[in-house]
């Protein structure tokens, strides 16, 4: 499954494959393969490219279109 929002974070920072790919600290054919839906992301993958473009892994996968976190305050469990 290609997920096309991942490829539309790297393009709208000007970022190329080879970029992405180094920060990530994988192999410029293993990212170019996650990309274009040829091999699926792995979790952490998709949670480090998320915290890079500051952005929710929902919105990276299409979930949801909100980009933003959620800013409200948390309820503390007793």
């Amino acid at each position: 499954m290609k997920f096309q929002r991942i490829e539309d974070m790297r393009v709208d920072h000007d970022l190329t494959i080879k970029e992405v790919s180094s920060m990530l600290e994988l192999h410029r054919d293993v990212y170019a393969r996650y990309e274009k839906g040829l091999r699926q992301f792995p979790a952490d993958i998709i949670i480090r490219l998320a915290e890079y473009y500051d952005c929710t892994t929902d919105y990276l996968l299409g979930v949801s279109d909100k980009k933003e976190h959620y800013k409200g305050k948390r309820k503390r469990q007793p």
